[in-house]
């Protein structure tokens, strides 16, 4: 999992400095703690440590000049989807609010305000809880150039409003970014990473797991249906039940969405994925390195979606649909949609196709990405979740 890539572009000397900065400050918190900090205490540094995180700082994160591309950037007719979904919520509960959690660029939330004002089913409010100042601005500019009267509608949030919200939550390729604690199995014993600082340079070594690892761990082994093999290398996210938790204290009637590349359990955790599925991204590049250049690249892992529902069902939410991201467009009228927008421009119309095949084909987004309904005092069959339902296999 540390290998090094020397294929990665270098960082500008601004941007190496930055980097620095961070690392010392990570460094700093290992002599604090006695030496050696949690890889989920790292993880939640290199990512959003206010100025110096890659989440905080004012990196280019999105589209071709940044270090990935999101769904919402592939095409309007993701997050247009998303908004028949949402109506479909508002028009059979009477709820009428929305809340984004991380909304990046701030595309999908204009496409969405502006495909539910074509739907007649505008919110009353729509908030995006987004704690970077830079990511803030740039979402207030978005909606300003390319949806200025909808701006009044939109409202900025840097943490979970004191009023309960009563509508459709949404977090897509949210889940991925929460740290997570990587573990191995090695003889008897169950292992955790842990990072170090070595004559100024940031080290991952596995230590012996505490018990909360350990019980975590055989949680896995139970639901996975065996033990791990010898050697075997992966991770969790130890947040997920308070973060869920925390979300179901806060609102009143509502349907949450969370979009994301990840499996459940079974897959998740397969005796041949035994290197886990902690990955990097830096302009484009995937690599293995999380310790190259902190606070410059994006950590990430898939997400465990039995874990996820486990812990929404312990805290009150109702499991309500989970499907692939391509059954759940096309549930929600994707084709529809496209032969609305079929014209006789032969480059759009081609432009248009690719945009569809990189949403729903196996081999891109169709099948990596999952959604997946969490409900609260709402029973409703969802219309993103009527072509394929796949509740069964969590």
């Amino acid at each position: 999992m540390m290998q090094a890539d020397g294929a990665l572009p270098q960082p500008d000397n601004t941007n190496s400095q930055r980097s620095r900065d961070l690392t010392a400050c990570i460094a700093q918190l290992c002599e604090q703690q006695g030496g050696s900090i949690a890889f989920s205490d790292y993880m939640r540094m290199a990512l959003y440590q206010p100025g110096m995180g890659y989440y905080s700082s004012g990196l280019n994160k999105f589209g071709q000049s940044g270090d990935f591309i999101t769904a919402p950037e592939v095409s309007s007719l993701f997050s247009r989807c998303l908004a028949r979904q949402i109506t479909q919520v508002f028009n059979q509960t009477g709820v009428n609010d929305v809340l984004e959690f991380g909304a990046g660029s701030g595309l999908m939330a204009v496409d969405i305000l502006l495909e539910l004002e074509q739907q007649q089913a505008l919110p009353m409010n729509y908030y995006i809880l987004e704690l970077s100042a830079e990511l803030r601005q740039r979402q207030q500019q978005t909606v300003a150039d390319k949806a200025p009267h909808l701006l009044v509608k939109v409202h900025w949030l840097d943490a979970l409003p004191q009023q309960a919200i009563e509508g459709v939550v949404i977090a897509n390729e949210l889940l991925d970014a929460m740290p997570v604690e990587c573990f191995r199995i090695h003889g008897d014993v169950i292992e955790q990473l842990r990072v170090t600082t070595r004559t100024g340079q940031l080290r991952a070594d596995y230590q012996n797991a505490d018990d909360a690892m350990v019980e975590q761990v055989r949680t896995l082994e139970k639901r996975r249906g065996g033990a791990f093999p010898q050697g075997y290398c992966s991770e969790f996210n130890p947040a997920i039940k308070a973060w869920l938790a925390s979300l179901y204290d806060q609102l009143g009637k509502a349907l949450v969405l969370l979009i994301d590349y990840g499996y459940p359990v079974t897959e998740y955790y397969l005796d041949e994925r035994d290197r886990g599925t902690l990955i990097c991204h830096y302009q484009h590049r995937a690599h293995s390195n999380p310790l190259w250049y902190p606070g410059l690249q994006d950590i990430t892992a898939f997400v465990d979606f039995s874990a996820v529902a486990h812990a929404a069902d312990e805290v009150g939410f109702d499991v309500s649909g989970y499907t692939t991201q391509a059954m759940f467009l096309m549930g929600c009228g994707l084709g529809e949609l496209h032969q609305s927008m079929v014209s006789e421009d032969q480059q759009q119309q081609l432009k248009l196709a690719q945009q569809i095949k990189t949403l729903t084909l196996p081999s891109e987004m169709g099948e990596r990405f999952k959604a997946m309904a969490l409900s609260k005092q709402i029973e409703l069959p969802l219309i993103g979740f009527s072509l394929q339902d796949y509740r069964n296999r969590l």
